[in-house]
C-alpha cells in the first residue's frame, strides 16, 4: 500500500496546556512515529485544543495566555496547528463534544488538500455539536476522509475511571466511534486499566499504546512550581513559550490560587444531574 492510499488520521490533544511544555509537543511525533510504522496509517495533522477557563482548574490561567503560548510553540511545526474554539465557549465544553466538533469538521473540510479546522472551528457555533449519529456517517461516507484520534496521555486513559469526570456514554463514544493514541507515562499501566475496564477492553483494538522509550517526565504542574520559585525551566519549554511567560510575568503564587474554591466543572455537571 503506498503512502497515499493508507488511511490518514488527525490527532487531535484536549488539555490545559497550563503551559505548554515540549512533551505535549513531542506526544505527536511519538504518535504520528507509532502510527506510521504500523505501515497502515497516514497521519496527516496534529490539532492541540486548549480548554476553556469554565474548566475551573485550580492554577489555570487565562486561555488567552495559553492559546498564544500553545501558537509560539507550534510555529515551527509543519503539521501541528492550534485551535482556539473550545477555549472560546462561554462554558465548559465535554471532550466528547470537542471530539465531535473537530470530526464534522474534518469531514468538511476533506475537499481541500489542508485540513483547516481552525478555519471551520470559528465558523461552528455550539449549538451544531448537538448532532452525534450523524457524525458517525460523516467519518464513513468517504473513504479518503482523515479519521479523527483523540490523543492523550496514560493518565487520561485511567481518568476515564473517576466517579463523576466522564459521562459513560461519552467514553463510549470517544473510544469506540473515534479511537484513542495513548502515550504510556513512566509508573503507569494502560494496558491493565483497559483489561479492567469493560468499555475499553470492548473497544481496544482503537486504542493505540505508544511507548516512550526515552523517558521524558516534564510535568506542566513541576514547571509552573518552578516558575513559582524562580527556578529555571530552560530547555522544558519552546523557547517562545518561555519568554512570554517571562514577558506577562504569568505562574505566580497568586495565579496558583485562581479556582482554589472552585469545583472542576465535571464534578460539578454530573455530580449536580445524578
Amino acid at each position: 500500500m503506498s503512502s497515499q492510499e493508507k488511511p490518514k488520521v488527525v490527532l487531535l490533544a484536549c488539555g490545559s496546556f497550563n503551559p505548554i511544555t515540549n512533551m505535549h509537543l513531542r506526544m505527536f511525533e511519538l504518535a504520528r512515529d507509532h502510527l506510521e510504522d504500523t505501515g497502515r496509517y497516514r497521519v496527516v495533522k496534529g490539532i492541540i485544543s486548549p480548554v476553556g477557563d469554565g474548566y475551573k482548574k485550580k492554577g489555570l490561567i487565562e486561555a488567552c495566555h495559553r492559546l498564544e503560548m500553545a501558537r509560539l510553540a507550534t510555529l515551527n511545526s509543519d503539521w501541528i496547528t492550534v485551535d482556539d474554539w473550545e477555549s472560546q465557549q462561554p462554558e465548559w465544553v465535554e471532550t466528547a463534544k470537542v471530539v465531535r466538533h473537530h470530526a464534522e469538521c474534518v469531514f468538511s473540510e476533506n475537499d481541500n488538500d489542508d485540513v483547516d479546522t481552525v478555519r471551520c472551528g470559528k465558523r461552528r457555533k455550539l449549538e451544531q455539536n448537538k448532532i452525534i449519529s450523524q457524525t458517525s456517517s460523516y467519518i464513513s461516507t468517504k473513504e479518503d476522509t482523515p479519521h479523527l484520534n483523540l490523543l492523550c496521555g496514560a493518565d487520561v486513559l485511567e481518568s476515564f475511571g473517576v466517579p463523576n469526570l466522564w459521562k459513560p456514554e461519552d467514553i463510549e463514544e470517544i473510544v469506540g466511534r473515534y479511537g484513542v493514541a495513548c502515550i504510556t507515562r513512566c509508573g503507569s499501566d494502560p494496558e491493565k486499566f483497559v483489561n479492567q475496564s469493560d468499555v475499553l477492553y470492548k473497544h481496544r483494538k482503537n486504542i493505540h499504546m505508544v511507548r516512550e522509550w526515552v523517558t521524558n517526565e516534564i510535568s506542566a504542574t513541576h514547571v509552573r512550581r518552578a516558575l513559582r520559585r524562580g527556578q529555571s525551566v530552560r530547555y522544558l519549554l519552546p523557547d517562545p513559550v518561555l519568554r512570554y511567560i517571562q514577558d506577562h510575568g504569568l505562574y505566580s503564587a497568586e495565579s496558583e490560587q485562581k479556582n482554589a474554591d472552585a469545583i472542576l466543572a465535571p464534578f460539578q455537571r454530573y455530580s449536580t444531574s445524578n
